[in-house]
């Protein structure tokens, strides 16, 4: 949704009102009417490339239904349902961390180079929202045990369906137990690396790994450093011994 940007929007909003209109036609109430074509929208929106365009994607069609008149009639409960439905799909907890926030194709590559792990070993994408993560985790370690945890169901769901090789878990990735795991992916934000790392360094087994794309660990040297196709940088982190402090 990035390059053509509003067009996708506007698509996605077209179709919300086709639903709307469609599911109307068929002898359907208001209230059903309007909650399948929000629906549709909130399912659009994951495809959104930030989090304010997907709550723009969102919020879209029940705001221009609002502006039509055409929901006059509707109770004012009803207008909770789109409200409800854009918490389903993102958590307000999860919004201190980083909604959905996609690994770009091609992000991981040479990850396996770097980050040697036995065949049988247990990975982990933390935050794996729609499994763009892990289908860059399966690349590079196919012979891997490939986990992901993720908050909101809907996203849950989505991944569970999309990437099937891999065993997916609706989990607080800050409650669950990280200790069974040898590389632990994150893509999340400069605010929750501090956190990240005291619990990989609480929980993960010597030698197990912590990646992070994009944001390093403040304060503490990487033990490798990996420059994505996109110009990023996936940040490796020896858990828990072999790390010395400073600034990299």
């Amino acid at each position: 949704m990035n390059r053509t940007w509003p067009l996708p929007a506007l698509l996605a909003w077209a179709a919300c009102w086709g639903v709307f209109v469609g599911v109307g036609g068929l002898g359907a109430g208001l209230a059903f009417a309007m909650g399948a074509g929000a629906a549709t929208g909130a399912a659009l929106s994951l495809l959104g490339g930030t989090p304010w365009r997907r709550v723009f994607v969102a919020l879209g069609f029940p705001l221009s239904l609002a502006a039509s008149g055409l929901a006059s009639a509707l109770p004012a409960w009803g207008w909770l349902l789109p409200l409800g439905l854009l918490a389903l799909v993102y958590p307000m907890n999860a919004w201190r961390d980083a909604p959905l926030f996609p690994t770009p194709e091609g992000g991981l590559r040479g990850l396996a180079r770097l980050a040697v792990l036995p065949a049988d070993a247990r990975v982990l994408d933390a935050g794996c929202g729609l499994g763009a993560g892990l289908r860059e985790l399966q690349r590079e370690y196919p012979q891997a045990q490939l986990e992901g945890m993720e908050w909101s169901w809907p996203l849950r769901w989505a991944c569970a369906l999309r990437c099937r090789f891999a065993r997916i878990r609706r989990a607080d990735i800050w409650a669950a137990d990280w200790s069974a795991f040898d590389l632990v992916y994150l893509f999340q934000r400069p605010e929750s690396m501090a956190r990240a790392w005291d619990k990989a360094r609480r929980e993960l087994r010597p030698g197990s790994w912590l990646a992070s794309l994009e944001f390093k660990v403040a304060g503490q040297v990487p033990q490798q450093t990996l420059q994505c196709a996109d110009g990023r940088v996936l940040w490796l982190y020896r858990c828990p011994h072999g790390l010395s402090s400073g600034v990299s």
